[in-house]
């Protein structure tokens, strides 16, 4: 089995190096294709216009300069493994969660929706931090459970099709996980995302002030981060809402 490995946070990233001994504890064909920078919130961002550089850092590790996750995939998939692609892409190890809707602006979560575009199983890995008591990240739950998780998948997913996934470990101590869950996503009343003031006059960040609410007790942002539970949320490639286009089929025209 031939593994890609990307990410958002960079190919100097802690958490890609633990992903990285994770899948090799899977396969001992292991690609590493990742940005070049930090690129956290880029989400499906492709580079049009831009010319992009390939810097190999080592063997079987190579960042793509100035781009995104998605570019990653896409310059692994189509050059630097065309000659066998990849069965498997591993997003991640996120630094943080990608919960509830946040996962649409996550870099991480395109870069394994770009690889089951292309073929893959496609699987963005997150590791939770408690922000209330800093941004320091612990990686004993993913070191400790990553793995488990994605051999389960491996076995029960059969064929490709339209699926890719979204997992996330929760930040307790490794006795306190409470299983896996397969759960939907949160849906948030309103976006998370807002302005948030800097210390500098006339700028500003877009950051998430506080957490959404309500939360569903059975979905993935309450288990994950009250819950305990290592969150797994099947998501589809196919955007259709196909009861709505069959209720307004022909009743639009000009």
């Amino acid at each position: 089995m031939r593994i890609l490995i990307t990410n958002d946070d960079g190919v100097d990233a802690p958490g890609i190096a633990v992903m990285r001994e994770i899948a090799l504890t899977l396969s001992d064909d292991v690609w590493v294709v990742a940005p070049d920078g930090n690129q956290s919130g880029a989400a499906h961002r492709f580079t049009f216009g831009r010319e992009l550089g390939v810097d190999q850092r080592e063997d079987r590790v190579f960042s793509i300069v100035g781009g995104s996750p998605a570019d990653c995939v896409v310059a692994g998939m189509t050059h630097i493994c065309k000659d066998l692609k990849p069965d498997l892409v591993l997003s991640g190890i996120n630094n943080g969660q990608n919960l509830g809707d946040i996962l649409n602006c996550s870099g991480t979560v395109a870069g394994a929706r770009e690889g089951a575009l292309h073929g893959a199983l496609g699987i963005g890995i997150s590791q939770g931090v408690d922000y209330e008591r800093g941004t320091e990240i612990d990686w004993t739950n993913s070191r400790t459970y990553a793995a488990r998780v994605v051999s389960q998948l491996l076995q029960q997913v059969k064929g490709r099709g339209e699926v890719y996934f979204n997992v996330n470990i929760p930040f307790c101590a490794p006795e306190d996980v409470a299983g896996i869950r397969v759960v939907p996503f949160q849906r948030f009343a309103r976006s998370p995302m807002a302005y948030y003031p800097s210390d500098n006059a006339g700028k500003f960040f877009i950051a998430i002030p506080e957490t959404p609410k309500p939360l569903d007790e059975e979905h993935d942002f309450r288990l994950a981060m009250h819950g305990n539970a290592i969150t797994v949320t099947p998501l589809l490639l196919q955007h259709t809402h196909y009861e709505m286009a069959a209720g307004l089929d022909g009743k639009l025209g000009l």
